[in-house]
């Protein structure tokens, strides 16, 4: 039988939980069985730059990082679970993959 892989992926760890909770309902109320959310690995994007605009003075750095986290849930491919997980409200900093895999 054919599965689906949902692959998600965000900035923001709330808005991806949230979203995984929701595909984890609809899964559940149609009787089909889940495997996951999995996490995956969270890339971690750090940037050091100087403090001082001009490039002189003490050598004071800031750090930022930005952290994209990452899910993995696989399901049967179920007509009545897809078009309910295709009419979910996803905000925009959450990013889906679907895919069809044999």
């Amino acid at each position: 039988m054919s599965r689906v892989r949902i692959k998600l992926s965000s900035l923001d760890i709330n808005a991806l939980n949230e979203i995984c909770e929701q595909i984890k309902q609809i899964a559940s109320s149609a009787g089909v069985v889940l495997r996951g959310p999995v996490p995956l690995p969270t890339k971690r994007l750090k940037i050091t730059v100087r403090k001082s605009p001009c490039g002189d003075g003490t050598e004071t750095y800031d750090r930022f990082e930005m952290r994209i986290h990452k899910r993995l849930i696989d399901l049967p491919a179920n007509d009545k679970v897809l078009h309910a997980i295709m009419r979910l409200q996803i905000p925009r900093s959450v990013n889906i993959k679907i895919e069809m895999k044999d």
